[in-house]
């Protein structure tokens, strides 16, 4: 069995077990592969038109990715994103199961909210992941949604979206296979693509990237 067949059918697993999702939804990958109508949106932060785009893999179950976003990504959001100066694209990295979910809670809200959401599970990522129980992760997700401003019928549909859920991890794949990425946090930058720095070393790559 492929990581694609383990992430779906154990979303649907634990989905099904907690919310009452049918158990059509553990059907393999081949059903996955007939659903073409399921599009997954990037999402974005800056300046669409921007010379300079940078885009970042990651896992909200990375704890190198959440250290990252508590440090390195706010001074790049405040220098390099809210000026405009680049586009900045976040992709979700499943590397378990966890990540999944906490990608299917970060999107209920939206794009308008995503952002928001995926800070909140990156701040409480050792609480949300503690023990590794599934369902008790499962309720500690729903609890950030819920804080979010989510309620029980949209984290409801958001969670018991299969359709969604394996087209996220199809998405996932093509991305992570495209760009060979195996660790998180990664980013490219215009197409080059670099690991987990500092914040000085990222800025002098954007500086230099920005002047052309």
């Amino acid at each position: 069995m492929n990581r694609r067949f383990l992430l779906t059918t154990a979303t649907a697993a634990l989905v099904s077990s907690s919310l009452g999702l049918t158990a059509a939804l553990a059907q393999d990958t081949a059903a996955a592969d007939q659903d073409a109508g399921v599009q997954i949106t990037d999402m974005v932060l800056g300046n669409p038109d921007a010379t300079v785009e940078v885009i970042e893999y990651a896992s909200f179950t990375c704890p190198h990715c959440a250290n990252f976003h508590a440090n390195q990504f706010k001074e790049i959001k405040k220098n390099y994103i809210d000026t405009g100066k680049i586009k900045f694209v976040y992709r979700e990295i499943y590397f378990d199961r966890f990540g999944l979910w906490a990608s299917m809670i970060a999107r209920c809200g939206g794009e308008m909210r995503y952002f928001g959401i995926a800070d909140m599970i990156y701040e409480k990522q050792r609480e949300w992941t503690a023990g590794g129980d599934p369902v008790v992760i499962a309720d500690n997700l729903r609890n950030i949604g819920k804080v979010a401003g989510l309620s029980d019928a949209d984290l409801d549909a958001c969670m018991q979206d299969g359709e969604k859920a394996q087209a996220l991890v199809s998405w996932f794949e093509e991305n992570s296979t495209r760009d060979e990425i195996a660790s998180t946090p990664s980013f490219m930058i215009n197409g080059e693509k670099y690991s987990n720095m500092s914040y000085e070393d990222f800025a002098a790559l954007l500086d230099k990237a920005l002047e052309g």
